[in-house]
C-alpha cells in the first residue's frame, strides 16, 4: 500500500517520540501540515517567525537530548530558520529542520523564491539533502535523523512541492535505530593510569561540563571521596543544587573566584565532559586529565597530560573503585572557605537597600530563583542579564537553566522557552531577558498566547544594550548613543496580546509583581525597570579595566555636559 511522503514523515516522527512540530504554514509545506492535521497525534505549533520555530526546537532538544523538529517553507521561510538553528548547532542538540522547495521542473530558472538550500544549510547542519523523488524519501529521512543523533546537531531536508505530496510504496526501515547515542566505554588501561595520577596528587579539582550531565551522582561521590571541589561550566550550573558543599561554583566571567582559583591551585584537574572555550580560565600549572566521548576535543583548550576518549559516567564509575581517596583535605577546606566569602559578597550585592529608589538587578535575579517552583526551567537570554542570572540564581538541583551557551545570541530566550513549555504546559518556565533581547523576536509572545503556553517573562529593563555598554566602558570609551534606546510599555503590550502584564518600578513593587507574574494562569510579562548603573561582579577583574570604567564615566559626564 502506498503513502504520501508527508504521511511517511509524520508517522516516522511519531514513532521516534516527536510530539510537536514548529513552523509557519506555506505552499510547499501544505501536504505536511495536512498530514499532521489528519494524523492528529502530533501538534502543529504555528509560530510568528521561522527563527522562533528553530529556537523552539533547539530549546526542546537542549533540554531533553531528543530530536525536535522545525519547518520553513520555500525560499525566505527556510532562510529564516538558519539563524535559530545555530542555537542547536553550537549547543550540540539534535534538531531536524524541514524546508520546502520549488518543483524540480522549475529549478535553475530563477523561479519565484528559488534558492539552493543544501548550500545555505551547509554550515549549520551536520547533514543536508534535497529529496528528488518519493522513493528516495524514506532513506533520506532515516539518514537525516540518524546523523542528527550521532553527530549531536542539525539535520536538514528539503522537500520540493512535487515530492512531499507524492505517493510511494517505499517505507521506513529500522526505525528502532533512530535514538540518542549510547555511552562510549573508555579504555580500562587509561582509567588505571588516571587513577594512579589521582592517587599521586595531594589536591584534586574537578571541572564538570554538559557532557557529565548523566553522571551527577557519580561525580559528586568522587568529589567527596577525593575531597575535590567540583567546579562547573555555566551550562552545567544546574546539574547539582547550588548549596551542595562540593558544588563550589562556576568558572569564567559567569562564575566566581573560588572556582577559578581552585583550578589554578590544584595539583591535578579532572576535566569531565567539558570543552570550555575560554582557555585563560583553565589550568596552566598542574597536571590535567580530560575525559570526553568526543576524542577531537581532548587537549583542544588546554594542555592535558592524559586524554581519555569515553563517556563520563562509565569512566567515573570505574574511578570510584580504582582511586584510594588519600588526598589532603586542607585544599578542599580552603576552597570551601573562599566560597563562603564569595557567597557573602554576592548576598551583600543582592540585598535591597531600604532607601533605594531603583531595583537592583542582582536582587531581581535572586528573587526569581527563590520564588520559582523547585522544578522550574529558567531560560536566560544573552547579555548582561546572563551575568545577573548566572551569578545570583541559586538553583535547587531540580531546576533547569538554559541559555544561548555557545551561540551567545541575543533574543533567543522566548523562542526556546516556547518549545520547552510545549513539552509540559504544567511546568513553570521563566524567561529572563533584557529589553533589547525581548524586542528582537517580540512576535513570539503571540505564539505563547495563541498556543496557551504559560511562559512567564521577566524583563530586565535597563533601556540600553547593557553588555555592549559595559564593553564600551571596559575599553575606556564613553557609551555610544546607539547602545541606548526607548522602549514600549511591555506590560501594556502583554495586555494587548490578551495575556497578563505587570510592571515593577521601585523595590517596594518587586515582590508583589513577581508573585502576580508567577501566579498567572497563562503567559505573562513582568516589566522590571532595573538600575542600569549596577555592575556585575567578575572574578579577578584587572586593574586597567577598573580604570577604564572610571575613565569612561568621566567621558560620559563631560559629553552630557557639552550637550546640555
Amino acid at each position: 500500500m502506498s503513502s504520501t511522503v508527508a504521511d511517511i514523515l509524520v508517522e516516522t516522527l511519531y514513532q521516534i517520540g516527536v510530539r510537536q512540530i514548529f513552523g509557519v504554514v506555506g505552499d510547499a509545506l501544505n501536504p505536511l501540515t495536512d498530514a499532521v492535521r489528519r494524523d492528529r497525534r502530533i501538534e502543529w505549533i504555528g509560530v510568528r517567525h521561522e527563527e522562533g520555530a528553530a529556537l523552539a526546537a533547539a530549546g526542546q532538544a537542549k533540554l531533553t537530548g531528543k530530536l525536535a523538529v522545525c519547518c520553513g517553507t520555500t525560499g525566505p521561510g527556510a532562510n529564516h530558520l538558519v539563524a535559530g538553528l545555530y542555537e542547536a548547532k553550537k549547543d550540540h542538540a539534535p534538531v531536524l529542520a524541514i524546508s520546502g522547495g520549488v518543483p524540480a521542473g522549475k529549478r535553475g530558472l530563477d523561479y519565484l523564491q528559488e534558492n539552493t538550500p543544501d548550500l545555505l544549510f551547509r554550515d549549520v547542519a551536520v547533514y543536508t539533502q534535497t529529496v528528488i523523488s518519493a522513493e528516495q524519501a524514506p532513506q533520506v529521512f532515516h539518514q537525516a535523523i540518524a546523523q542528527a543523533y550521532a553527530k549531536h546537531g542539525v539535520a536538514h531536508i528539503s522537500l520540493p512541492a512535487d515530492v512531499i505530496g507524492a505517493k510511494t510504496s517505499a517505507g521506513m526501515q529500522s526505525i528502532h535505530t533512530l535514538r540518542p547515542a549510547t555511552d562510549v566505554m573508555p579504555a580500562a588501561e587509561e582509567l588505571q593510569r588516571a587513577a594512579q595520577m589521582i592517587d599521586q596528587a595531594k589536591s584534586v579539582a574537578i571541572l564538570a561540563g554538559q557532557g557529565a550531565r548523566n553522571a551527577v551522582a557519580e561525580i559528586t561521590a568522587l568529589g567527596e571521596k577525593l575531597q575535590a571541589p567540583i567546579i562547573h561550566t555555566f551550562r552545567a550550573k544546574d546539574m547539582q543544587a547550588y548549596e551542595h558543599p562540593y558544588w563550589i561554583g562556576g568558572v569564567g566571567l559567569i562564575g566566581g573566584a573560588p572556582g577559578v582559583d581552585a583550578l589554578q591551585a590544584a595539583e591535578l584537574v579532572l576535566m569531565l565532559g567539558s570543552d570550555y572555550p575560554y582557555s585563560e580560565f583553565l589550568p596552566t600549572k598542574g597536571r590535567t586529565i580530560q575525559i570526553d566521548e568526543r576524542g577531537f576535543v581532548l587537549g583542544r583548550r588546554t594542555a592535558v597530560e592524559l586524554g581519555i576518549t569515553g563517556s563520563v559516567k562509565p569512566a567515573v564509575e570505574q574511578l570510584l573503585h580504582l582511586t584510594s581517596g588519600n588526598t589532603d583535605g586542607a585544599f578542599y577546606k580552603k576552597v570551601s572557605e573562599d566560597r563562603r566569602k564569595w557567597n557573602a559578597m554576592l548576598d551583600k550585592h543582592a540585598e535591597a537597600d531600604g532607601n533605594a529608589k531603583k531595583i537592583k538587578p542582582q536582587t531581581l535575579a535572586r528573587k526569581i530563583g527563590e520564588m520559582a517552583d523547585r522544578d522550574a526551567v529558567f531560560v536566560v537570554d544573552t547579555g548582561v542579564v546572563t551575568l545577573w542570572c548566572g551569578n545570583w540564581i541559586r538553583q535547587s538541583g531540580r531546576q533547569r537553566l538554559l541559555a544561548s551557551f555557545n551561540n551567545a545570541a541575543v533574543g533567543t530566550s522566548l523562542g526556546q522557552a516556547n518549545g520547552i513549555q510545549a513539552l509540559d504546559r504544567e511546568r513553570q518556565v521563566i524567561v529572563a531577558v533584557g529589553d533589547g533581547g525581548l524586542t528582537m523576536l517580540l512576535g513570539e509572545f503571540m505564539t505563547s498566547v495563541e498556543h496557551r503556553l504559560p511562559v512567564k517573562v521577566v524583563v530586565f529593563n535597563n533601556r540600553e544594550w547593557g553588555l555592549v555598554h559595559l564593553e564600551m566602558e571596559g575599553a575606556g570609551l564613553p557609551a555610544f548613543e546607539g547602545s541606548e534606546f526607548p522602549n514600549m510599555d511591555f506590560a501594556a503590550f502583554a495586555l494587548a496580546c490578551g495575556a497578563q502584564g505587570y510592571t515593577a518600578r521601585t523595590p517596594d513593587e518587586l515582590d508583589g509583581g513577581l508573585r502576580r507574574l508567577l501566579a498567572s494562569s497563562g503567559p505573562a510579562i513582568l516589566n522590571v525597570l532595573i538600575d542600569p548603573s549596577e555592575l556585575p561582579v567578575m572574578p579577578h577583574i584587572k586593574l586597567d579595566q577598573i580604570w577604564n570604567f572610571g575613565l569612561a564615566k568621566v567621558k560620559e559626564t563631560m559629553s552630557a555636559m557639552a550637550g546640555s
